[in-house]
């Protein structure tokens, strides 16, 4: 004799136990083929689904770019890592200036922290440098990376004479 009790579309008889024929599961058969039916891709906000990690140096990059658009700062580093990236840019295969030169990150999940060494040049308000290098590189960051950059701390490790030699300047001119 045939079976006669009812059924919905996805087989099941509606009292929630199976009755011991398919074998399949009705709740996973029902989540799955209406979720494909209607074109979604799952449940929840899409930026939700993954981890976005963003490494140091990608923080240094965009610190560095944004320390040197600031009027004043003449350098990134000190005089020695100066002068060894100048020797550097001169090997073949050497790289080009480091754009991460006097910067240092530390980036956490959702927040990071600069360490910045600059030069600046003779005659301005290094207290005013200073204070815009910070500003002009928490926006920066913040706006790329969408971290919180706690805080940024400046050294200024060196003053540019007007009658100074400029060692990146002279190599440049010995190529």
């Amino acid at each position: 004799m045939p079976d006669t009790t009812p059924r919905d579309q996805f087989g099941s008889t509606g009292s929630g136990a199976g009755s011991g024929g398919s074998g399949s599961s009705p709740s996973s058969s029902q989540s799955s083929g209406s979720s494909g039916a209607s074109g979604k891709r799952g449940p929840g906000d899409p930026a939700s689904r993954g981890r976005t990690s963003i490494a140091d140096g990608v923080v240094e990059k965009i610190a560095g770019l944004a320390a040197r658009d600031v009027v004043g700062v003449h350098a990134m580093g000190s005089g020695a890592s100066r002068a060894f990236g100048a020797m550097r840019e001169r090997v073949p295969g050497g790289g080009s200036k480091s754009v991460t030169r006097g910067v240092k990150a530390e980036v956490g999940e959702v927040q990071t922290a600069l360490d910045l060494e600059i030069v600046v040049d003779y005659g301005v308000p290094i207290a005013d440098v200073a204070r815009d290098v910070r500003e002009n590189v928490v926006n920066a960051v913040e706006r790329m990376t969408g971290l919180e950059v706690v805080e940024v701390n400046i050294a200024v490790s060196d003053v540019k004479l007007p009658d100074e030699d400029d060692d990146e300047d002279q190599d440049s001119r010995l190529q």
